[in-house]
């Protein structure tokens, strides 16, 4: 395994994201914003992915490329860790041990997130929620890091706030669940801070506001001296 670097300082260029399992930008839109030049990878077409885009599989890639980039995310697939393709008898590959085997590869520093069916396979995950960046609803995410980032949990509060039931309108007052068949698309769409996606996109992906946070821990801490347009 190759020994972690930093981010490279070039300065006035943008540190390069390599965004992995990437589906279409939710977490790739979080980093651009805190300040990185992004770039999407996806086994399937994204044809909603706002960034550059390349359609490969993200494994071989990170492998293959992945050293090319300042940092890495990936976000292997969920269902296998989900309750409710559990529930359904729905089986899924599990990816979370090669993609960690690939980041590690790199020598980069790199995120890789999940869900909390997962949380037993990460490494001291840090666990991000919505009304910690004021996204008003409960959709918990789980971070593990690699390749010198690391960054603390924040305070997480009591979800004191309602929440609606799955698949059902949002009442006033209430909190909505936006996964699986859900109600309410436009809704989801600014609560997430999701304009440009679908409901297959919205249904699984990270609230901008999550890796904007990431974003800007990892610029502040792995390249402070980067003359970064933010």
């Amino acid at each position: 395994m190759t020994h972690p670097v930093p981010i490279r300082r070039v300065p006035g260029r943008r540190p390069r994201l390599l965004d992995t399992f990437c589906c279409q930008g939710g977490a790739g839109m979080g980093y651009a914003d805190a300040g990185f030049d992004v770039t999407g990878v996806d086994i399937r077409p994204q044809p909603r992915y706002p960034f550059a885009f390349i359609q490969a599989e993200a494994v071989a890639f990170i492998r293959a490329h992945g050293a090319e980039y300042d940092f890495i995310h990936a976000s292997p697939p969920c269902q296998h860790d989900s309750a409710c393709q559990r529930i359904r008898g729905n089986t899924h590959p599990d990816l979370i041990d090669p993609t960690r085997a690939a980041l590690e590869s790199t020598g980069r520093p790199w995120v890789m997130e999940n869900v909390g069916g997962a949380v037993p396979k990460l490494r001291v995950p840090v666990m991000l929620c919505g009304p910690m960046f004021g996204v008003e609803t409960y959709r918990h995410r789980y971070f593990e890091t690699g390749g010198g980032f690391t960054f603390d949990q924040p305070r997480h509060a009591a979800h004191l706030v309602p929440q609606a039931k799955m698949g059902r309108p949002v009442p006033p007052g209430h909190y909505g669940q936006f996964v699986g068949n859900f109600s309410g698309v436009d809704l989801a769409r600014r609560v997430l801070g999701v304009p440009w996606m679908n409901r297959d996109g919205i249904r699984e992906c990270i609230p901008p506001a999550y890796t904007h946070h990431i974003g800007r821990l990892a610029i502040t801490q792995l390249a402070p001296a980067l003359e970064v347009a933010a």
